[in-house]
């Protein structure tokens, strides 16, 4: 049965590449009973093959974030309160419980997640111990400030089995509840309770909604607070912590993967950059597998080859590509071909870089749960 395509239209002023004002109309689509739900992504109108401009998480009303190739943010229009979507997950909003100052120091009897050997579990301080973290949202003291997040732990967790822990990021104007409400991105319910998954809340980003600045690193403190509560309080394998987002949830997820602390084995950004949230200096390697819509005018697909660069060259991949294995665009439908997904060439054994791209503007990778569950749960 097709998808039922909700559509509204508003005005909407982008500042583009070359500074100029344009203003256009931009159409956000809304897409009922796919896999992860879908609100409207904004910013941008939908592709000429046909594709709806959003099924993913999003900012429920919220412009998108425009960005021009060399990186710098400008103007969107209006943000949202989160939205809403289909596939809703377990625990996507249950009551606030609030805590400072993170988990204690606790340490881990972890590797770092790449050293040694990236295929063995390695559990955290929190395996075999009663947790008293419950799914729902709650509050971290991160450098006094109090930062939120949502929570999602299996029904049936068990305190001796490590799983894999999974942060899904929002984008500009949208907040953790939609990521939550959207099921992580569609990856709760290819999970089946094997994974624990978390979706924080960013903060106001140039008056125009929430999003992932990291200005002076604060939301990468954030996530390393959120990584040291949960390794001292959850059972989490330290080797298999992953990142996935759009657009300024992509960024972060780049971000993410970029930074010595966050751990990350695997990230899978969608329409994001490196030149607004940041990508730090480490040299870990990390996986990834990104998607960018060639006609994006919000985040230029140009952006996105950048950050790509960035993991072909930690993960020590040569510059020659071979159709990959995944079969993404086969499953993203007929609307967004041409579409072509590849495999980096003499990558680091482990930490393989697959790109896709396809016909699509500014918009999360379309039917994307699956593969992207296939992608993180090969590690």
């Amino acid at each position: 049965m097709q998808p039922q395509i909700l559509r509204t239209c508003r005005t909407l002023t982008l500042i583009v590449a070359l500074g100029a004002l344009v203003a256009s109309t931009a159409c956000s689509s809304s897409t009922k009973n796919e896999p992860g739900g879908s609100t409207p992504t904004g910013g941008t109108s939908s592709s000429a093959g046909g594709s709806t401009g959003g099924q993913a998480p999003s900012g429920g009303g919220s412009a998108g974030l425009a960005v021009n190739a060399g990186g710098q943010a400008s103007v969107t229009g209006g943000s949202s309160s989160g939205g809403h979507s289909a596939g809703g997950a377990p625990s996507a909003g249950g009551g606030q419980s609030s805590s400072s100052g993170g988990a204690s120091s606790g340490g881990s009897a972890s590797s770092t997640g790449g050293a040694g050997n990236p295929s063995a579990a390695a559990p955290s301080a929190g395996c075999g111990k009663a947790t008293t973290l419950v799914s729902g949202r709650a509050s971290i003291d991160v450098g006094g400030k109090m930062r939120e997040y949502i929570l999602a732990i299996p029904d049936k967790y068990d305190q001796a089995h490590p799983y894999r822990l999974i942060f899904g990021w929002h984008p500009w104007g949208g907040s953790a509840q939609q990521v939550a409400s959207g099921g992580y991105y569609g990856l709760v319910n290819q999970a089946k309770g094997s994974a624990i998954f978390v979706a924080g809340e960013g903060l106001d980003f140039q008056g125009n909604g929430l999003g992932w600045g990291n200005a002076n690193g604060e939301d990468i403190a954030m996530l390393t607070a959120m990584l040291e509560r949960f390794r001292s309080q959850l059972c989490i394998d330290e080797n298999r912590i992953f990142s996935t987002g759009f657009s300024f949830g992509g960024m972060f997820s780049f971000a993410a993967g970029c930074s010595a602390t966050s751990m990350m084995r695997a990230v899978a950004p969608m329409a994001g950059n490196t030149s607004v949230a940041g990508c730090g200096s480490s040299t870990r390697p990390v996986a990834l597998m990104g998607f960018h819509g060639t006609d994006d005018q919000v985040v230029a697909i140009d952006g996105g080859r950048k950050g790509r660069d960035t993991f072909v060259q930690r993960n020590k991949c040569t510059t020659q590509t071979m159709p990959s294995k995944s079969t993404w665009c086969d499953s993203a439908g007929a609307n967004y071909q041409p579409c072509s997904c590849v495999d980096y060439q003499g990558c680091m054994e482990g930490y393989p870089v697959t790109w896709c791209e396809f016909k699509g503007t500014h918009m999360p990778a379309p039917n994307s749960a699956a593969t992207l569950w296939t992608f993180f749960s090969q590690f």
